[in-house]
């Protein structure tokens, strides 16, 4: 894949990832890595506030597991819940070679509705003339709070965590602060740039959040900040270059940014902080990294503190935005994407602009075969509601992992992660114990498949989740003959397992 197409932003921007260097990762490092999990698993250690202490951390078993996780963008943004709309590639992937190379035509047409303060500021801009037509000119973003916190009065925590156990999460990530600076959780730490009646929300949102999903088994997990706070600065972005720029680097802000996160794992213990755009020099990092890891021994972070600036590059996993590598990646990665093009709410965005279930379901499918995670992200409205487009999607997603999560869940990847039958049909290989699932794409024409260069060993039994009995089976030179049940399972990706796998 073209590296253009590995630009990974930094939470709704658009700083290259450092994840594509981490990849590179030797398998023997991946094989420690998953020793270390084990005995830190099973003896927490301390870990002190210095680099040479930090980087032992290994990434928690139970997010080499989990799979699927929830991104959640809720905040002011979704009261206007608007900006322009930009399309997909047939992949389902954001093309940024589309854009200028310092992205100013992306910034001034942003498709991100959490953008909305950022783009209302850039005078011309679609969002600019809808803000002044829709809202006049004397609106101020922050003129969103009390409308905020009325809709949000009417947001019941526990419909939404009952929402992501039926979808199958095993952890969530929802927006503690986005770049705007308004908090979600009740914080004592006071923003010295904004009135008392504009510092957060009236709800504890993450606090109820965190206690909802728990009582259902999830893993909680947090979105932050760290790079951007518009309070702190007065121009919009605009360029690449500006993104940079306006990762503000003063002691004032860096206490601040220290501050609140400190506050935030000591209130909800989060077991994986989201960090975005980077980290302040003066927020004392390293402190606040050990101080996490000690006080939540299974925790995971991921590798944005350290992006586009001088911070080690520590991470416990990587974060490509909107795009995936074509390959296996052995260090741990994480690709966060939306149903749409938009995290937060956009109201301009139908299903022309939205992942049908089929691509989801297959976007999926590959991320898992090459060691990711999928990060889903979806864009309640002001009261909490979720779209019906996003929660039609998201329950037959639900749907599909209810018969075909034993294909993903607890998996890991195979010796290779493609394979096709004869026909073209495209197949994605997981395993685990010793079992291999070979998940096919689409449905075949016909019953009788032949899947190219795979061989079974004799008395291998073979199956397809969701249905019964055992398929036959015979050998074909280095092929496999398989005949696929009378009735398939459902419309969309279906998975074969073959115990033992082969050699």
């Amino acid at each position: 894949m073209n590296r253009r197409k590995f630009v990974a932003t930094l939470g709704a921007t658009f700083i290259a990832s450092a994840w594509a260097r981490k990849a590179m990762a030797s398998k023997t490092a991946f094989l420690a890595a998953n020793a270390a999990t084990q005995a830190s698993n099973a003896s927490p250690r301390r870990y002190q506030s210095n680099w040479a202490s930090l980087t032992q951390h290994a990434t928690p078993k139970w997010f080499e597991d989990a799979k699927l996780g929830i991104f959640i963008h809720y905040g002011l943004y979704s009261v206007p819940a608007w900006a322009p709309t930009a399309k997909l590639t047939e992949r389902g992937e954001i093309d940024w070679s589309k854009f200028r190379p310092d992205l100013s035509d992306w910034f001034a047409n942003d498709p991100y509705a959490e953008w909305y303060m950022n783009t209302m500021a850039i005078k011309g801009s679609p969002t600019w003339k809808h803000h002044i037509e829709t809202y006049g000119e004397k609106f101020s973003y922050l003129d969103f709070i009390p409308m905020f916190n009325r809709e949000a009065a009417k947001w019941n925590p526990d419909q939404w965590a009952e929402l992501f156990k039926e979808v199958g999460a095993r952890y969530i990530v929802p927006t503690t602060r986005h770049h705007d600076g308004f908090k979600l959780w009740h914080s004592e730490v006071h923003n010295p740039h904004r009135k008392a009646d504009q510092q957060g929300t009236q709800r504890d949102i993450i606090g109820e959040l965190a206690t909802a999903v728990r009582k259902q088994g999830i893993h909680m997990g947090i979105y932050f900040s760290g790079g951007l706070d518009w309070s702190f600065t007065e121009k919009p972005i605009i360029s690449m270059q500006d993104m940079y720029d306006h990762v503000p680097q003063s002691e004032e802000y860096g206490q601040y940014a220290y501050a609140l996160l400190e506050e935030l794992i000591r209130h909800y213990q989060p077991d994986d902080i989201w960090n975005d755009i980077a980290y302040p020099q003066t927020g004392n990092m390293p402190q606040f990294i050990a101080d996490y890891y000690n006080l939540v021994p299974e925790a995971a972070i991921d590798d944005r503190f350290a992006m586009a600036s001088k911070q080690p590059e520590h991470a416990d996993y990587t974060t490509p935005e909107g795009v995936w590598p074509n390959k296996i990646v052995d260090k741990k990665w994480e690709s966060c994407h939306a149903l749409g093009t938009s995290f937060g709410y956009n109201q301009n965005e139908g299903p022309e602009y939205m992942l049908s279930t089929g691509k989801l379901i297959e976007m999926f499918v590959d991320i898992v075969s090459k060691n990711g995670n999928l990060l889903l992200d979806i864009g309640p409205r002001a009261d909490g509601s979720i779209p019906e487009l996003q929660l039609s999607r998201l329950r037959e997603f639900g749907k599909w992992l209810r018969v075909n999560g034993e294909a993903i869940y607890e998996t890991r990847p195979w010796v290779r992660s493609e394979g096709k039958t004869r026909d073209g049909v495209p197949i994605r290989f997981t395993q685990k114990g010793d079992s291999l699932y070979a998940i096919l794409l689409a449905k075949p024409k016909t019953r009788d498949i032949e899947v190219e260069s795979l061989l079974l060993k004799e008395g291998t039994k073979v199956q397809m989740l969701g249905a019964n009995g055992n398929l036959s089976w015979t050998g074909s030179g280095e092929n496999l003959n398989l005949t696929l049940p009378n009735e398939m399972p459902g419309d969309h990706a279906f998975a074969i397992k073959m115990t033992p796998r082969p050699a």
